[in-house]
């Protein structure tokens, strides 16, 4: 039986996912649908599947299904979107919103300009950062970089060039690299002064994005912990530049835009 579902398409930083509210749809087989719906010839076109759901430790919950189908444990740049949707249909009044994720609870401070809510703020909690270095051999070289988490994996690598690094060869080829038995994102960091950062990512099951806000937030967890930084700077990606600052109470903060570019509705069979 053929149902029709209504979505929104949003991005955080051009990091696009599709948005679906499934306290009121409900989806069959989210694996699938990310993998068909993804697609950007023959589907919506998107980073991956975002469901919007009920919780009964926080305000919302959210399940993301990467383009490839593999489900994430957590995405910065979809948090802020999900406040801005769930705010925007009126599922709450609240400017502070509590998110049940994968990696724990999460909150979300809206905020506004002329009434229209374009930023908002992530409290993605404590980063993990290991102080050695870690040597990785991949598509013929050797990286050396900082294994790091914000409740899913990240592999930071800093680089004198950002624009010389083959990111498309490179990029799987570290994901999928034997040291990382549940593969990891992977960021290429170029530091171009004390706040301010130009980072690529190659995504963990998404492949290259145009932002990830995790992955911003372990750049800049690694970078101030590597002395490179001030505890607080712009991490610039493809897609745009989100504010990190890692406070008194060892949480990174993370701050940028959340967008709606589109709504319709789509077959689900």
């Amino acid at each position: 039986m053929t149902k029709t579902i209504h979505f929104h398409k949003m991005h955080g930083s051009g990091n696009d996912y599709i948005y679906i509210n499934v306290m009121k749809y409900g989806i069959t087989d989210p694996e699938e649908k990310a993998k068909l719906w993804s697609a950007y010839h023959t589907g919506i076109g998107a980073d991956g599947l975002v469901l919007i759901g009920a919780s009964d430790k926080a305000d919302f919950s959210m399940r993301i299904f990467n383009a490839d189908g593999s489900e994430a444990l957590m995405c910065g740049n979809a948090t802020r979107c999900i406040g801005k949707y769930v705010y925007d249909q009126r599922l709450t009044t609240k400017t502070t919103i509590t998110l049940d994720t994968l990696s724990g609870i999460k909150t979300i401070k809206l905020h506004f300009d002329n009434e229209e809510i374009k930023t908002a703020t992530v409290d993605m909690g404590e980063p993990e950062v290991e102080e050695k270095y870690t040597t990785v051999t991949a598509a013929g070289a050797t990286y050396e970089g900082t294994i790091a988490s914000m409740g899913n994996p990240h592999f930071v690598i800093f680089v004198d060039d950002i624009n010389g690094i083959d990111l498309p060869t490179v990029g799987p080829a570290i994901e999928n690299n034997p040291l990382f038995p549940n593969r990891t994102n992977v960021e290429f960091v170029e530091v171009k002064d004390r706040t301010n950062v130009r980072m690529r990512v190659w995504e963990r099951g998404s492949g290259i994005t145009m932002a990830c806000g995790t992955g911003a937030c372990a750049t800049l967890a690694v970078c101030a912990a590597r002395a490179k930084t001030a505890r607080e700077a712009l991490i610039e990606m493809d897609g745009g530049t989100l504010s990190i600052l890692w406070d008194s109470d060892n949480h990174i903060q993370m701050t940028g835009d959340a967008v709606t570019v589109f709504e319709g509705d789509i077959n689900d069979s």
